[in-house]
């Protein structure tokens, strides 16, 4: 995985609350071959009716080259499938802004480079209107938390270790290695302290 610290692109509006990760990806589709891609089964039941026609107003039907979706409140609520960013992230999409997400979904997004940014339910709602059936490009800043879109800008909420995930492209085992001699070093000491802790077999190093 890349990491990234800033994105220009086209960003549209989805303006429906509590999308959940059956939305984002239906159950049934996650039986395809990861290395096939997820992009097409993007919002599947949302794009496309039921003789598998698109819906012509579904905004990423009017827009498909965004990389950036701002949606409403619990984006990405329910179950806990990695799929659902996979599906994001084969699309093309590098960020999702909302005013609130599901905790594991927005883990996973962090894990696998794509921005949860969090934002105000103001700021949603302003960017909503201003995105209202159309496309638009936005700034994204990883560093200072902004968004930026014509002569506004607006912040971002993004804790440490996350942006630091982002920014180097790390998951949790590589942020976990990059404190290996820190790990190494307390397991020393509490060998001399609690030699007790460790097994006979094995040793703190």
């Amino acid at each position: 995985m890349t990491g990234w610290s800033k994105h220009t692109g086209m960003a549209t509006a989805i303006d429906i609350e509590n999308i959940d990760t059956d939305q984002i990806i239906p159950a049934r589709f996650m039986s395809a071959p990861r290395s096939d891609g997820y992009g097409g089964f993007l919002l599947h039941d949302l794009r496309f009716d039921t003789t598998g026609n698109p819906r012509p107003n579904f905004p990423i039907n009017l827009f498909p080259a965004v990389s950036i979706l701002v949606g409403r409140r619990n984006f990405g609520t329910g179950s806990s499938r990695e799929a659902a960013v996979y599906a994001l992230g084969d699309f093309g999409i590098r960020a999702v802004i909302a005013p609130s997400f599901g905790d594991i979904f927005a883990a996973n997004c962090i894990n696998n480079g794509v921005l949860p940014a969090l934002v105000s339910n103001k700021a949603a709602t302003d960017l909503i209107v201003w995105l209202s059936g159309r496309q638009a490009q936005l700034n994204l800043n990883i560093r200072s938390r902004t968004i930026s879109f014509d002569d506004q800008t607006v912040t971002f909420t993004l804790n440490d270790a996350s942006a630091q995930k982002l920014l180097n492209g790390w998951d949790d085992i590589d942020l976990t290695q990059h404190h290996l001699s820190a790990i190494a070093a307390y397991r020393a000491r509490r060998a001399q302290m609690q030699p007790w802790v460790f097994p006979a077999n094995e040793t703190a190093g």
